[in-house]
């Protein structure tokens, strides 16, 4: 019933209307996407889309970054507002200006923060306030590398894990790391630690990707010792280092792409994207390394999809008001140029 009201509203509208959608969404939601990808691909089509109406399945952080890029006379939507990301919710942005602050202030240096897109937008305007920028999992390394050329040492947030990850391909020593204790507002962090350090990282993560082991390679190495081990580099270090390749959601698709026929391979990531993966290459074995569903991404259901979809012309959008929406326009503008 639904999918047959989502396909006639989007009859109606044609060109007006665009669906985007994460690849972590279920198939009953990818099916009726005009354009599916990561973070970052999402976010440089904004710019492209001629539609007045855009609707993101994926979580709140994805809309708004929408919504700070959209054109005057676009309008942003998302099906259920309350698709959030446990990992964004570690790092408030009051939380990171003080602690930005605070650092500059008692280490004299120039800390350029670079958040994880996996931030709400106010967060983004600190980035986009203090000189700093965003970045994906795609983009990291770029990122990072161009982070720590703009100043004295870079404040990576909110995932450590793809901070080290990013940090061991870019060959930084470990001991020019510092993963801070945040606790009693940043009253905790050693201020040594931080001024030796060329990267300061914030202590979050991802629980989709943290719930994978390194028993759980060890296992298929066992039962599948031809296989190939791709994971998502918000794993844990220790596991990416046991893996054959790791990347972005983007990449793992690729990596699955390319293989040659016959190919057993094993993707550390949430499951929908493993298991539409798998229907999609059956002339490969594609295996999930565990069972790891993304609860917020979940709540974007036909249902609601088809709701907003019926009354889009009231429904609230998603917008971003302007002493947030234009200095984290600057942030996200800044990754975009230095990736283009």
């Amino acid at each position: 019933m639904y999918s047959k009201i989502i396909k006639d509203i989007k009859n109606k509208y044609g060109a007006k209307l665009a669906i985007l959608g994460h690849h972590y969404q279920s198939d009953e939601i990818i099916q009726h996407t005009d354009l599916k990808g990561d973070s970052l691909e999402l976010a440089r089509q904004i710019g492209n889309l001629d539609a007045e109406y855009i609707v993101f399945c994926g979580v709140h952080f994805m809309a708004e970054s929408a919504a700070i890029l959209r054109k005057e006379n676009q309008k942003i939507f998302i099906p259920d507002k309350s698709a959030g990301c446990v990992m964004a919710n570690m790092a408030p942005a009051d939380l990171v200006e003080k602690i930005i602050e605070k650092i500059s202030r008692q280490t004299g240096k120039k800390v350029i923060p670079l958040a994880y897109v996996n931030t709400p937008a106010a967060v983004k305007a600190v980035c986009g306030k203090y000189d700093g920028s965003v970045c994906t999992s795609a983009n990291a390394v770029t990122m990072m590398k161009w982070a720590l050329e703009k100043g004295d040492s870079v404040l990576f947030l909110p995932d450590k894990n793809l901070a080290m990850n990013t940090a061991d391909k870019l060959g930084l020593d470990e001991t020019e790391r510092y993963e801070m204790d945040i606790r009693n507002c940043g009253d905790k962090i050693d201020m040594n630690s931080a001024s030796k350090a060329r990267l300061i990282m914030w202590p979050g993560l991802c629980p989709i990707h943290q719930r994978f082991k390194i028993k759980d390679i060890d296992h298929f190495r066992t039962k599948f010792p031809e296989a190939k081990i791709a994971v998502h580099p918000e794993c844990p270090p220790e596991l990416v280092k046991k893996s054959d390749a790791d990347g972005s959601t983007s990449f793992l698709i690729k990596y699955v792409e390319q293989a040659p026929d016959g190919a057993t391979i094993v993707i550390g990531t949430e499951t929908n994207l493993v298991d539409r993966l798998a229907a999609k290459y059956k002339n490969k074995t594609i295996l999930p390394l565990g069972q790891s569903f993304c609860s917020n991404m979940a709540k974007i259901t036909e249902k609601n999809l088809a709701e907003l979809l019926q009354n889009i012309e009231t429904f609230n959008e998603e917008d971003v008001d302007d002493n947030i929406r234009i200095p984290a326009r600057k942030a996200l503008e800044r990754m975009l140029e230095a990736c283009s």
